[in-house]
């Protein structure tokens, strides 16, 4: 007995090897130079070959999945790691901080993301029979869980739809449902239930975050926003820290400040016209919050990245 035991955990382990391989070889066929690719709607594959610096940005609901390397998503004071054997869930917007660890020309840094569109999930969870949180209770909304054999076998067979257009056209959605529940069977199946369906704070929570990211250049009054939500401005202050790891005006001002760098960047805007276009009022202001956040001031910040980006134009 012990003996079959072993001869199924040694061909398991075989098996898992192969899908990591695989999925290294599809998704390196699909993208062979640094940097990212949508091939199938809601599908975005990415490849570095050399460690990156912090990279600021904001990522909706997603399945993040590592084929070979390694990246940190850092969130408030939490860090979370990722790599092969491990998966990261994302369950609302969320400024954070991306950095990937292990990478080479020799074995660069693979991975996939899979947005998780919310009515998606509620379908899901609710074909599952799933449609109650076990417990009322705020969630943060990302971790990381090991990647077990099935969601790993979903992910592969999802990188093979790259392979065949017409039948991406009819198994994508199918192969997304299932992902999704794996995620609902999975340790992280919680995590889900709490953020996509109504019960608890979670859901009003989101709505915030909705609301923040429509109107980040606008005033938002959080005293406004809390009736909005039927919530107290303490229990919206303290909710929102508990999905986010940040305060609602903190979230707000990093949106602020991530698309002020995307404009001075992307757009060769000056630091006070594109703290204008973000909702600043006051240039100095928003040059001191600027270089809190990103450690220098932003002309100083655009022009070292200009560099870097000219020093490595394949990325």
């Amino acid at each position: 007995m012990n003996g079959m035991i072993h001869k199924l955990a040694e061909r398991e382990s075989v098996l898992l090897q192969a899908y990591r391989e695989e999925l290294v070889e599809r998704i390196g066929r699909v993208i062979s130079f640094d940097g990212t690719v949508q091939p199938l709607q809601g599908l975005h594959l990415y490849h570095n070959s050399v460690p990156l610096e912090r990279v600021y940005g904001v990522v909706e609901p997603s399945l993040c999945v590592v084929a070979q390397g390694s990246k940190e998503f850092l969130l408030g004071e939490s860090h979370y790691r990722y790599d092969p054997f491990h998966y990261l869930l994302v369950t609302v917007d969320l400024p954070n901080i991306g950095q990937v660890l292990e990478a080479s020309k020799e074995r660069p840094f693979l991975s996939l993301r899979l947005e998780l569109a919310p009515t998606l999930v509620s379908s899901v969870i609710l074909q599952a029979g799933h449609a109650e949180p076990r417990q009322h209770t705020d969630v943060r909304a990302i971790d990381v869980s090991p990647l077990n054999g099935n969601l790993l076998d979903a992910c592969v067979r999802l990188t093979r739809l790259l392979d065949s257009p017409a039948e991406a056209g009819v198994l994508l959605p199918l192969i997304t449902r299932e992902i999704i529940y794996r995620l609902l069977m999975g340790e992280q199946g919680g995590r889900l239930r709490h953020l996509a369906l109504q019960g608890g704070y979670t859901p009003s929570i989101a709505r915030a975050v909705k609301r923040l990211r429509q109107d980040f250049d606008q005033p938002v009054p959080i005293e406004q926003l809390a009736r909005e939500l039927d919530m107290s401005v303490s229990g919206l202050h303290h909710h929102f820290k508990a999905v986010t790891a940040m305060s609602p005006l903190q979230y707000q001002k990093r949106l602020r400040l991530q698309e002020a760098r995307r404009l001075m960047l992307g757009e060769d805007l000056d630091a006070a016209s594109a703290a204008y276009r973000v909702g600043y009022q006051d240039a100095s202001h928003f040059n001191r919050e600027y270089k809190s956040l990103f450690g220098v001031p932003p002309m100083r910040d655009v022009q070292r990245l200009r560099e870097e980006a000219s020093a490595f134009p394949g990325q």
